[in-house]
């Protein structure tokens, strides 16, 4: 219980500051109950996801690791079409553009093709697409050991990059990037704290 509470505190000194005009919604504990977040001595990361390409999608995505295990939570809201929305980490922690092409490609430290997460061939950026609802929000969640928040690995350490949301479906295949279309949010992944 008193993790939840500080939780909770740190998710609201997070959503203070620059980042104050995403709605009071996001402001919610994204992460589950049923997540790894036990331990007050938790890594924690987050990336604020602010609207691209003239969308009005915005997010939150939180991550964890404890054990070798990065925990991720995502929320979205404002997120246009309903349906499923390709989500990748790009390589890049730059937002800065108005099309999110700053971000650069997508994160593929170890060379591969794009694919599907945990098949022959994929890259370590490829997370796939998150289903939004007809009141155009998404959650989505995913625990790997092939990321890491503070490790020394450079195939693993997901800092500094960035999320890119997509306008639409992750087909899984097509090369480089899942012909997924325009890029409608982005957030760079920070260290929290």
């Amino acid at each position: 219980m008193k993790y939840t509470v500080i939780l909770a505190s740190l998710l609201m000194i997070m959503s203070c500051g620059e980042n104050n005009h995403i709605k009071d919604e996001m402001n919610d504990e994204v992460i589950s109950s049923d997540s790894t977040v036990n331990e007050v001595s938790d890594i924690v990361a987050e990336a604020i996801l602010s609207s691209k390409s003239g969308s009005e999608a915005e997010g939150k995505v939180i991550f964890t690791e404890q054990d070798g295990i990065v925990t991720m939570q995502v929320k979205l809201i404002n997120t246009k079409p309903v349906g499923p929305h390709a989500m990748h980490i790009h390589a890049i922690g730059d937002c800065s553009s108005e099309d999110g092409k700053s971000a650069g490609g997508h994160w593929n430290p170890t060379d591969t093709s794009h694919g599907k997460w945990g098949h022959k061939a994929y890259h370590k950026g490829d997370i796939g697409n998150i289903d939004i609802k007809d009141d155009f929000t998404g959650e989505f969640g995913k625990s790997t050991d092939e990321w890491c928040l503070t490790c020394s690995d450079s195939t693993k350490n997901i800092i500094g990059k960035s999320i890119i949301v997509h306008k639409g479906l992750d087909d899984m295949k097509s090369q480089p990037s899942g012909n997924a279309g325009s890029r409608i949010a982005c957030g760079e992944i920070l260290l929290v704290g």
